[in-house]
């Protein structure tokens, strides 16, 4: 009959060794400390079981990486002179109607778009995410999305135009409405305080809100908005403006790009969500969001200006989407398509010390230069 060394465990709840018994060896106060410690295999982008505050050792590095290169990359508004734009909106004769046209309609839709992505971000999706290196990039893409509500109220505010035309525009123009009446129910998703990962249901969910905001809202709803502003620009018109969206661009490029990454190591860690109805599901998000697209380019541009139509745009358009589809595992949607503004890619490749529209070389402060008096 076994003895136990110590009757007292009874009482205390420890573990009873019986004399005798085949005992493993105590692990060292140092072995111990490292079994606690994170293993970079236990690391998943979402339900993940490991401290999300701890960021290394790396497992995710290509986050990492786009984190360090948003911070190179950063800008503020009032780096860029309006005195041109200033005075050009002021001229009867500086622009167009049509042209006056695109440049409200694109602030209208701008000014609440970036809020909307930045609350889907601080109050759904980072949430979710249990890996603490794309959680770092999530932190510098809402401030980002912060910097770009700054750049169009200072572009509103340089202009002198009517804040409450401006900034209500997501509520009184129609076009401008059905595209962030489209967006809402994906942000209501995640921001739902009883919504949690972890059921196929609900990491589809989630996913899908990521394909929306990702592929659909960055990579599709700004483009109608860049394309015009920045072809504006080309043509040596609001220059200022155009400066600033050139940098916006450059940001949600690497915020689109982001996302898909996130998506597809979901993707990756999570096979089974990826079904064939979770793929026909989205390929009708991707054609609804092409048609609201649409739709806002036929009312920013009910005619023909800068050289652009409205039905160029049907073409650009079924053009990105085929290329965020494709960059998700989705085949080809609009098939014969090409892009018609090839001339975009070189506003997206711009570096931070090259402005293309008049080659101003930015000066950055470092943290040396600072007063802390």
């Amino acid at each position: 009959m076994l003895q136990f060394e110590d009757s007292s465990a009874a009482v205390t709840g420890a573990v009873r060794q019986p004399v005798g018994a085949d005992r493993a060896p105590a692990l060292t106060p140092e072995a111990e400390t490292e079994l606690r410690r994170v293993n970079v295999a236990d690391k998943r982008v979402i339900n993940g079981s490991t401290d999300v505050n701890q960021l290394v050792p790396f497992k995710y590095k290509w986050a990492w990486d786009k984190y360090l290169s948003a911070c190179a990359n950063h800008w503020m508004p009032q780096e860029i002179q309006m005195s041109r734009d200033i005075a050009m909106w002021k001229d009867p004769n500086g622009l167009t109607e049509d042209e006056r046209r695109i440049v409200k309609r694109n602030l209208g839709f701008f000014v609440t778009a970036d809020s909307l992505a930045a609350n889907n971000i601080v109050l759904g999706t980072y949430r979710h995410i249990t890996a603490p290196e794309c959680r770092q990039y999530l932190l510098r893409q809402a401030f980002e999305e912060a910097i770009h509500t700054h750049a169009y109220q200072y572009i509103v505010e340089s202009l002198g135009l009517n804040e409450g035309e401006i900034f209500n525009a997501y509520h009184e123009v129609s076009s401008i409405r059905a595209k962030d009446e489209f967006l809402i129910p994906f942000i209501d998703v995640l921001t739902d305080p009883s919504f949690k990962t972890g059921t196929p249901e609900a990491d589809q969910k989630l996913l899908k809100s990521l394909i929306v905001f990702a592929c659909l809202m960055e990579g599709l709803f700004f483009y109608v908005g860049f394309a015009q502003i920045l072809a504006l620009g080309r043509q040596n018109k609001m220059t200022g403006a155009a400066e600033q969206y050139q940098y916006i661009l450059r940001d949600e490029s690497m915020h689109c790009n982001f996302g898909i990454d996130l998506i597809n190591t979901i993707k990756m860690e999570n096979p089974h969500l990826w079904t064939a109805e979770f793929r026909e599901e989205l390929k009708e998000l991707f054609h609804k969001g092409v048609e609201l697209e649409y739709r806002y380019a036929e009312d920013t541009m009910p005619r023909g200006v800068l050289g652009l139509n409205a039905a160029m745009f049907k073409e650009y358009l079924r053009y990105i989407a085929n290329r965020r589809a494709q960059q998700i595992g989705l085949e080809i949607l609009f098939e014969g398509v090409s892009n018609p503004f090839p001339w975009m890619s070189e506003m997206i490749d711009l570096k931070k010390e090259r402005n293309f529209f008049e080659t101003r070389v930015i000066e950055y402060q470092t943290g040396g230069a600072l007063s802390w008096e």
